[in-house]
C-alpha cells in the first residue's frame, strides 16, 4: 500500500501533484507524484510502504485544495469473470472496513464504467459482509474501490472522517429550477464543504444580512435569500425579478470593488470574474476591516503555475491579517462546480 491515489478535476492533475509533493516534502515522506493530463486523477508513490499512512495521519483532507478524494492502497488486475473472488483474496490483507464506495474517474470513460459499478456493488457488498471484510457502520476505514476499467481497480482505504464527504468528492446537489443561474450550485457546495451541517442554523439563518458582489443575475443571491437573509446585491447588471419579488433583496448599481456596507453584514459572497489578486485583496479588506464576519469568494486561476499562484495569494492574505492583528480562519478548495477557479471561505474569529 505504497501509493496515495487522488481524484481531481480533469486538467488539474499537475496541481494535485504539486500540492501533495509540497506536503510530502514538508513531512519528510520520500516519493514522487505522477498524473496523466486529462485523467482526473494523480498519485503519490512513496518509497516507504508506510508513507501514504503517514501523509493521511498528518494531513487533513479538508485542507487540501486540488484533490477531491484520496485513498491509500494499490492496483489490482481483475479477470473478465469472478472478479469478486479475486477482490476478496486481495482485500484479506486490508483492515476490516466500515463502509464501501465504488468510484470511477470524472471522465467520459469513467461515466461509462459507472453503470458497471452500480450493478457490481450489491453482490460485492454482500460478499464482503459474508467474508467478514465489511462491517457497515463500524469503526473501520472506508473501502474505496476506484475502477480504471472492468479489468483494473485501485483498492484503497481512507478514514471516513478524513476524506471526501461524497464518492469521488462529487456532491449530489440538484439545481433549483427557480434559481436564476447554475452558478448557484457553487455557493451551495461551498457551504456544504466549509460549514458543518449542524452549524447551518447558527451561521446561515434569517436573522442575518449579506452582500453579493457582482450579483447579476442572482445565482449566489438566491442561496442567501433561500436561507432567509436580507441581501444587498451589487452589480450594474439586472437581477432576476423573482428575487426582487421576495422583498429580501436591495439592488444597487455600484462597483463591487469600492462598495462598503453600512452597517457591517454577516456574509459577503463574490463570484466576480477578475484577476485573482484583486479578489484576494477584497477578502483581506472585508474581513480585515470588519465589513463582514464570513465570506465566500472565488479566485479565477491563471493558465500556468496555478497551485503556486493560489499558495502565493493565500500567504499574502494570511500576512495581511497578521499585520492587522486579526484572527481569521481560511479555507480554500477547488470544488466540483468550480471550473478554472478555486473557492475561498474566510471566517473572522474575534468578536
Amino acid at each position: 500500500m505504497n501509493t496515495l491515489f487522488m481524484h481531481c478535476r480533469p486538467g488539474f492533475e499537475g496541481e494535485a501533484c504539486a500540492e501533495i509533493s509540497e506536503h510530502a516534502a514538508a513531512l519528510g515522506v520520500a516519493g514522487y507524484a505522477k498524473g496523466k493530463a486529462g485523467s482526473a486523477c494523480a498519485e503519490f508513490v512513496c518509497f516507504d510502504a508506510e508513507g501514504p499512512a503517514t501523509l493521511m495521519a498528518r494531513l487533513r483532507f479538508m485542507q487540501l485544495i486540488f484533490p477531491r478524494q484520496w485513498a491509500r492502497g494499490g492496483y489490482l488486475a481483475l479477470p473478465e469473470t469472478d472478479r469478486i473472488s479475486v477482490l476478496l483474496e486481495a482485500l484479506a490483507a486490508y483492515p476490516v472496513c466500515g463502509s464501501l464506495w465504488l468510484e470511477v474517474m470524472d471522465t467520459n470513460d469513467g461515466k461509462e464504467l459507472s453503470t458497471f459499478c452500480r450493478k457490481f456493488e450489491a453482490p460485492l457488498r454482500k460478499a464482503l459482509i459474508n467474508a467478514g471484510r465489511l462491517e457497515e457502520g463500524g469503526n473501520g476505514p472506508r473501502l474505496l474501490l476506484t475502477f480504471v476499467s472492468g479489468r483494473e481497480v485501485f483498492a484503497g482505504i481512507a478514514p471516513a472522517n478524513n476524506s471526501a464527504m461524497w464518492p469521488m468528492g462529487i456532491p449530489r446537489l440538484k439545481f433549483p429550477r427557480e434559481a436564476p443561474s447554475r452558478s448557484t450550485l457553487k455557493l451551495e457546495e461551498a457551504w456544504h464543504h466549509f460549514i458543518p451541517r449542524e452549524q447551518w442554523d447558527e451561521r446561515l439563518n434569517s436573522d442575518m444580512t449579506g452582500v453579493d458582489l457582482g450579483a447579476s443575475p442572482g445565482g449566489w443571491t438566491y442561496q442567501l435569500v433561500r436561507r432567509g437573509m436580507l441581501v444587498t446585491a451589487i452589480d450594474n447588471g439586472p437581477m432576476a425579478q423573482s428575487l426582487m419579488d421576495t422583498g429580501l433583496v436591495r439592488h444597487l448599481m455600484a462597483d463591487g470593488f469600492t462598495y462598503v456596507p453600512k452597517p457591517p453584514v454577516d456574509w459577503m459572497v463574490c463570484d466576480i470574474v477578475e484577476k485573482p489578486a484583486r479578489n484576494a485583496a477584497l477578502l483581506e479588506t472585508w474581513l480585515g476591516e470588519g465589513y463582514c464576519r464570513e465570506a465566500v469568494v472565488n479566485l479565477k486561476l491563471p493558465m500556468k503555475q496555478r497551485y503556486a499562484e493560489v499558495r502565493r495569494l493565500l500567504e499574502r492574505i494570511e500576512e495581511g491579517f497578521k499585520a492587522r492583528k486579526v484572527k481569521v480562519q481560511i479555507g480554500c478548495k477547488q470544488l466540483y462546480f468550480d471550473r478554472e477557479e478555486v473557492t475561498c471561505h474566510l471566517r473572522r474569529l474575534d468578536k
